[in-house]
């Protein structure tokens, strides 16, 4: 059925704001780079691309009487903070599984940033000592089975809100809602640039674009380290949104482009083409970003201008998914 079919609680402010990133597009001396800022769309805990996905989750945890959303990431997850505020917001309990997904050498890495705010939001927070996966987790089956035993009903979201029925449906709203901001500032993207980990915001861009008129370039930056593992789940996630939206088309291969080489080896860990990504967004727009996830795509978006592979006639949009409480946690970065 079509997306505007599906239900959807607005937990945003409205379209995500867009603007141009005027002096970072002239000191790369290529292509006219806005950026789209879902770090700035909500009122709920600094907001972040995953608060957009959890719009179209919410009315379907409603529906089946859920008391407690649980759910999984490292310890510095964007998500689970989301969660955590979304519960809140809703008058719901939160039940948050945070791995060690990172294996970062901050003393301060489970108690700063993003799960200090899940804790001030009332969630129950469970460390474990798992590494990084995007798969699906004993440790979260454990904590929704245990939710159950104490009277409760749990509603159960994966990592990042994406290997979910409904988890492509908030960008593939986002892409409609790029179509209609173009309209209204007489611009056309050519090419969108993004973060891909978990999969679901870049498939469902892929999915929502995939159903207008002009053909454009989703570049999804690979941050996990595990680019076959991130390719197979974007390209899945893409079909069944696209799927369940009404496409009636198969999407091709040619749709579906993740690349790698600015992850560095592992999850989470920076390396020093992230560290000067976040500098030059940081000194040259004032606009912050983080280590983990949008410092390693404007890193990657960096050499796709540089080296003309974005050509300099293009007007490319970065999608800004937010992430910034992060950064507490990589203070040593910046002595």
């Amino acid at each position: 059925m079509p997306l505007s079919d599906f239900e959807r609680y607005p937990l945003t402010f409205g379209p995500s704001p867009m603007h141009p990133l005027t002096r970072l597009s002239e000191h790369l001396g290529g292509a006219r780079i806005w950026a789209k800022r879902e770090d700035v769309n909500s009122g709920l805990a600094y907001g972040g691309n995953k608060t957009r996905k959890l719009e179209y989750l919410v009315p379907d945890a409603l529906a089946q009487g859920a008391d407690t959303l649980v759910s999984i990431g490292g310890l510095q997850s964007n998500h689970t903070r989301q969660v955590a505020a979304v519960a809140a917001k809703l008058g719901l309990k939160a039940v948050l599984v945070q791995e060690n997904w990172v294996d970062w050498p901050d003393s301060l890495n489970d108690r700063v940033g993003n799960i200090l705010l899940s804790r001030i939001m009332g969630a129950e927070v469970r460390l474990d000592p798992a590494g990084f996966g995007i798969g699906i987790k004993s440790s979260w089956q454990k904590a929704i089975d245990d939710v159950r035993e104490r009277g409760g009903t749990p509603y159960a979201i994966p990592a990042g809100a994406s290997d979910h029925r409904l988890g492509g449906l908030g960008f593939a709203n986002w892409a409609y809602e790029v179509e209609q901001q173009e309209r209204e500032l007489g611009v056309f993207f050519d090419t969108i640039v993004v973060c891909s980990v978990t999969g679901s915001t870049h498939a469902g861009m892929i999915a929502g674009f995939a159903g207008q008129d002009r053909p454009r370039r989703v570049i999804g930056i690979d941050a996990s380290a595990k680019i076959d593992e991130t390719r197979e789940q974007v390209a899945r996630i893409a079909r069944n949104t696209a799927a369940l939206i009404g496409l009636d088309r198969d999407l091709s291969d040619d749709e579906i482009t993740v690349l790698e080489g600015w992850a560095g080896d592992y999850y989470g860990i920076p390396v020093e083409s992230t560290l000067e990504a976040m500098r030059l967004s940081g000194g040259l727009e004032g606009m912050i970003i983080d280590p983990v996830y949008e410092g390693k795509s404007m890193a990657g978006l960096i050499d796709l201008v540089t080296s003309g592979d974005i050509p300099k006639d293009s007007t490319v949009l970065y999608a800004h998914l937010g992430g910034q409480p992060a950064i507490n946690a990589y203070s040593a970065l910046f002595r």
